[in-house]
C-alpha cells in the first residue's frame, strides 16, 4: 500500500485538500464544502476558528479574525488576533492544521505529507516561508508546485495531443501567468511570469473605495473610522464583485451600518458591472502586459496558443474572458473549475510522489520565474563599476539545475572573498533583491587570480542552494538561501508549533467515528451565537425579539439535521441583528 500524501491549494481567499483515490482525484469535504474559506479567528470563548466560522465571525469581530495571510507570507512580520500577535506562518499553520484534520477524519488515518502548491512567482522567501507553516503545521512538505503548473496538471488528465496552453492564474492575492507545453504526457512550463500583490482583494479595495467614497458624499462621514462597519462593507464589496460575475447590475445594501449624530447610516447603492470592470481595468491591463512577458519568455506569440486555461475565482470577472479572447482570438476554458483545479493538480502530483496509481500520470516539468545571480565588478554602462550583476540560473530555466561559474581574487594573498546573492533582472546588482550572503575566510595566500567556484543550485521546490570552493585547495562554504527573512530557528520552530497546538487545545488525533458533529467548528460558531442572541433577548424589542427567535430555532434544527451547509445564511442574520442590538 502505497503511503498518503495529500495535495493543497493554500489559497490566499479560500484553500482546498485533495487526494487520488482509485485513480481519481476526490476533493475532501468539510461540512458539505469543497471550499474552505481562508479565514483564522478567535472566538470569544478563545476557540480557535477557521474557514467559514471564522468568515462569519470577521463581521462582528474583524480584530478577532485574520484573513488573506498569504499576501504576507515571506514578510518580517506580524498580525493581532484577539490581541495577540502572530507570524504569517503561523496564521497558515492554522489553516493547513485544519485541512490536514479534515483529510484524517475523511482518511480515517494520520497525514503527515503533503504536496502545497504556491504561486509561480513567489520568492526564495516566500517559498520558505510556506515550509516552515507546514512544519508548524505537523505536516512534511515533500514538494513545492507552481500553481499555474497544477493547474495544467489536472487538466492534462484529459489530455494527449500537442498542446501549448497559456494558464492564466488570477487568485484572491496573486496573479501568475505560465505558458505550458502538454505532450506525450509530458507537462512542461516554457516561461512564467506575474504579481504577487495583485488579485481579487485588489478588486474588492475598488469597490471598497467607492462605497466609502459613496458614504462621505451622501452622509458627510468617513465610515472607515468603524472598524466593524467596514468589515460589513469587505463582505459587501466581495458578494458584490461575485454577483457581477453573472449579473450586469447589483444593489449593495447593509443596513445601519453606522451612526451619525443619532441619525443611522444606512446603505443602498446600485453598481453596474461596466462601471465596476472599470474600475479595475488598470489591474486586467497588467495582467495582460505579464501575458506579454511570458510569451516572450517562451519565444512565442498569441498565435501560437492553443488553449487558455482560466485558474482562480477572480478569472470569473468577464472582462478577463473578454479581453484574452480579443488578444488570442480563442475563447478560455470554461470546462476546468477554476477553484478547484489547482488542489486537483497537487493531489495528482502528491499521488505520482507516493507512487499511487493515478490516470494522469505525466512527467512535470517545472521552471524558475526569477533569475539568481552574484555581483562582481565589471564593465556597466562604458565604466568600471563594483556591483554587476552575473546571472548564473537564468528566468525560465527548467528544474531543477545547478550552475557554476567561475570568480577570481583580486589581490595578491587574499585571505577572503564576500559572496552576495541576488534575485532579478537588472544589470546593476543593487537594482536587484538581495536575498543571501556568505563570507569564504581562510584562503590560500597566492597571487590575485585564485579561482574560487560559485555553484547555485536550485531544487523542485524552488529552494536555492549556495557553494562557493577554492579551486585549489577544496576549501568550502555553502548555504540554504532562506534568510531573506528572519528564518525560525529551531528553538523558535518548537515555539510556534507548541503556540499552534495550545489554542487548539488537546492533541488532535484521528477520529474514528468521523469528527463529533457537536465538535465541527460551524456548529461552535453557531452555537456561541446563538447563546450570545439569547443573552439579549430580555432587552430586545418585541420585534427584534420575534425575529431572533425565529432564526435561533432554524440554527437549531439545522444542526438537528446536520445540514450544516444551511448554517451559513441563519449565521449571518443572526449576526446583523446581534450587531444592531449592540450598537
Amino acid at each position: 500500500m502505497s503511503e498518503i500524501i495529500v495535495g493543497i491549494d493554500l489559497g490566499t481567499t479560500n484553500s482546498e485538500i485533495a487526494i487520488v483515490e482509485d485513480g481519481k482525484v476526490t476533493l475532501i469535504e468539510d461540512a458539505g464544502r469543497k471550499i474552505i474559506p481562508s479565514f483564522v479567528g478567535i472566538s470569544e470563548n478563545n476557540e480557535v476558528l477557521v474557514g467559514e466560522a471564522a468568515k462569519n465571525q470577521y463581521v462582528l469581530y474583524p480584530e478577532r479574525t485574520v484573513k488573506s495571510i498569504k499576501r504576507l507570507m515571506g514578510e518580517e512580520t506580524k498580525v493581532e488576533m484577539a490581541e495577540q500577535a502572530y507570524t504569517p506562518q503561523e496564521i497558515s499553520a492554522i489553516i493547513l492544521k485544519r485541512l490536514k484534520a479534515i483529510a484524517e477524519t475523511y482518511l480515517n488515518q494520520p497525514v503527515e505529507k503533503a504536496v502545497i502548491t504556491v504561486p509561480a512567482y513567489f520568492s526564495d522567501a516566500q517559498r520558505q516561508a510556506t515550509r516552515e507553516a507546514g512544519e508548524i503545521a505537523g505536516l512534511e512538505v515533500v514538494r513545492m508546485i507552481n500553481e499555474p503548473t497544477a493547474a495544467a496538471l489536472s487538466y492534462e488528465a484529459d489530455q494527449k495531443a500537442h498542446k501549448r496552453i497559456l494558464v492564466y492564474d488570477l487568485g484572491g492575492g496573486t496573479f501568475d501567468v505560465s505558458v505550458v507545453s502538454i505532450e506525450d504526457d509530458v507537462v512542461e512550463v516554457l516561461a512564467s511570469h506575474g504579481n504577487n500583490q495583485l488579485g481579487g482583494d485588489d478588486f474588492d479595495q475598488k469597490i471598497i473605495d467607492h462605497i466609502v467614497k459613496y458614504i462621505k458624499k451622501n452622509s458627510k462621514v468617513d465610515i472607515q473610522a468603524s472598524r466593524k462597519a467596514m468589515a460589513r462593507i469587505n463582505r459587501a464589496a466581495e458578494e458584490a464583485k461575485r454577483a457581477l460575475s453573472d449579473q450586469p447590475f447589483v444593489t449593495i445594501e447593509e443596513e445601519y451600518l453606522d451612526e451619525h449624530e443619532g441619525v443611522p447610516i444606512h446603505l443602498s447603492l446600485e453598481l453596474a458591472r461596466l462601471d465596476y470592470e472599470e474600475l479595475i481595468v488598470d489591474y486586467i491591463d497588467e495582467t495582460l502586459e505579464a501575458v506579454h512577458i511570458a510569451l516572450n519568455g517562451a519565444n512565442l506569440t498569441a498565435s501560437d496558443i492553443d488553449e487558455i486555461l482560466l485558474v482562480g475565482g477572480s478569472t470569473r470577472t468577464p472582462i478577463v474572458s473578454d479581453r484574452l479572447a480579443e488578444k488570442f482570438n480563442l475563447q478560455p476554458h470554461l470546462d476546468v473549475d477554476p477553484d478547484l483545479c489547482v488542489a486537483s493538480g497537487a493531489a495528482i502530483q502528491a499521488a505520482m510522489i507516493a507512487g499511487t496509481d493515478v490516470s494522469a500520470s505525466a512527467v512535470l516539468v517545472d521552471i524558475t520565474p526569477y533569475t539568481y545571480g552574484t555581483s562582481a565588478i565589471g564593465e556597466l554602462n562604458g565604466e568600471w563599476y563594483p556591483h554587476k550583476y552575473v546571472p548564473i540560473i537564468h528566468k525560465n530555466s527548467a528544474l531543477p539545475l545547478t550552475k557554476s561559474e567561475v570568480f577570481y581574487t583580486m589581490r595578491d594573498n587574499q585571505e577572503a572573498v564576500e559572496v552576495k546573492i541576488f534575485q532579478g533582472e537588472k544589470h546593476d546588482a543593487l537594482d536587484n533583491i538581495q536575498i543571501g550572503e556568505f563570507l569564504v575566510e581562510g584562503l590560500s595566500r597566492v597571487p590575485q587570480g585564485n579561482p574560487i567556484l560559485l555553484s547555485l543550485d536550485l531544487d523542485l521546490n524552488g529552494i536555492l542552494h549556495v557553494s562557493a570552493k577554492e579551486k585549489n585547495t577544496g576549501l568550502e562554504k555553502s548555504i540554504v538561501i532562506d534568510n531573506a527573512i528572519s528564518r525560525f530557528e529551531e528553538a523558535e520552530m518548537e515555539a510556534a508549533k507548541e503556540r499552534i497546538q495550545e489554542i487548539f487545545g488537546e492533541e488532535e488525533t484521528v477520529v474514528v467515528d468521523k469528527e463529533a458533529d457537536s465538535q465541527h467548528p460551524v456548529v461552535v460558531q453557531a452555537r456561541a451565537l446563538v447563546e450570545k442572541a439569547e443573552g439579549l433577548l430580555e432587552n430586545a424589542s418585541a420585534e427584534d425579539r420575534e425575529d431572533m427567535v425565529n432564526v435561533i430555532e432554524t440554527i437549531n434544527d439545522i444542526i438537528v439535521n446536520e445540514d450544516f451547509a444551511a448554517l451559513k445564511e441563519p449565521m449571518d442574520q443572526l449576526s446583523d441583528i446581534l450587531y444592531y442590538l449592540e450598537t
